[in-house]
């Protein structure tokens, strides 16, 4: 799950990098995805695959 997570919200976050050149600022960029709920599968996905990773060594 942890990896499905962070594919989706990578791809997310990678097509929205093409607000960039169309005129959008850096800031203004970080400021949409902070607003935009998809783009916070990529963090969560990370943090399942570490914790599943941590678990998986105890």
């Amino acid at each position: 799950m942890g990896f499905g997570f962070a594919v989706a919200g990578g791809t997310v976050t990678i097509t929205y990098l093409n607000l960039v050149p169309a005129g959008l600022s850096w800031l203004e960029f970080i400021f949409l995805l902070r607003t935009r709920v998809e783009c916070y599968l990529f963090p969560f996905g990370v943090m399942l695959i570490t914790l599943a990773l941590i678990l998986m060594k105890e």
